[in-house]
């Protein structure tokens, strides 16, 4: 058969293929979101906060060191924790130590420290009272039986006496008045010491009234020559003293000799001063009784 075959193959229509339609129109907003989600995302990938190096990093934070079993050590208080924890007593004690062992540090403490005041030498006295006080014994008890209770924090009492009472003397105490205040406040003390039968328990008391008579001359001698002992009658220490002699039954002899030596018109007539005195226009006491005193001096003919 002579048949002719066409070089190529035959093709059929396909009558399923899908129809191509082209891309729908999108409308106005849809188009505005779209660019504004892209130009937020573009934004975002240059932001530092996406950046993978920055991302990758972790913010530095302070550590805090934990002590352990390994770093604890058992160590002694430090100078200002330890003294916080001693009360007055155990401060004076470590203090006296230390200076009885330095007396260089000790002189300077002496001359650094403020003098003690008349209130804060009779507040030390008072402390030896109630000592004295604690230890008397309870219920009745013999005198020598008491005594020896009470011999240890009677004679802390009267040493502090004997050594706060130079103190407020002349030549260190120059104002008359605190050194009278200091011996009124201490005779009061010397006359609450117990009174004892034996006699031979009496000496502490004995031995401080007469201390403190002894000081009390000294410091009326003294007054005299300051202004005539006018000092003397303004404070009314003249009726002190007498009320002093008589409750400590007269044993305050020298005190009161000295306030009739030094002072005799006072003991006359405490409202009248010695007619020499009043005589004599350039003595001290007539120029204080008439105002004038430390006045300027005239001087020459003028």
């Amino acid at each position: 058969m002579n048949v002719l075959l066409s070089p190529q193959p035959p093709t059929f229509p396909l009558h399923c293929e899908t129809p191509r339609f082209p891309p729908p129109l999108l409308a106005p907003q849809q188009t505005m979101a779209s660019r504004k989600r892209k130009a937020d995302d573009d934004e975002m990938s240059v932001s530092p906060l996406s950046s993978p190096a920055i991302s990758s990093r972790q913010l530095a934070r302070p550590t805090k060191k934990v002590r352990g079993a390994s770093d604890m050590a058992g160590r002694p208080l430090s100078l200002p924790r330890l003294l916080e924890t001693l009360d007055n007593t155990q401060l004076r004690t470590v203090l006296q130590t230390i200076c009885e062992r330095h007396p260089d540090i000790g002189r300077e403490v002496v001359t650094s420290a403020p003098r003690p005041s008349v209130p804060s030498a009779l507040e030390v006295l008072s402390d030896y009272q109630e000592k004295l006080r604690a230890a008397v014994p309870f219920g009745q008890s013999s005198s020598d039986y008491t005594y020896f209770r009470v011999k240890q924090p009677l004679a802390a009492l009267v040493d502090a006496i004997s050594d706060f009472t130079p103190q407020f003397l002349p030549p260190v105490e120059q104002q008359m008045n605190i050194s009278l205040q200091y011996l009124d406040g201490a005779t009061k003390v010397i006359h609450e010491l117990p009174d004892w039968d034996s006699q031979q328990h009496r000496h502490h008391k004995d031995n401080a009234y007469d201390e403190i008579s002894g000081a009390w001359a000294l410091v009326i001698t003294e007054a005299a020559k300051r202004g005539g002992g006018f000092v003397l009658h303004t404070g009314g220490w003249d009726q002190r003293l007498a009320k002093h002699n008589q409750q400590s039954g007269g044993k305050l002899e020298q005190a009161m000799n000295a306030m009739a030596t030094e002072v005799p018109w006072i003991g006359k007539n405490s409202n009248a001063p010695p007619t020499s005195s009043l005589s004599d226009p350039n003595s001290i006491l007539n120029q204080l009784i008439n105002g004038n005193y430390g006045s300027p001096v005239r001087v020459g003919p003028w």
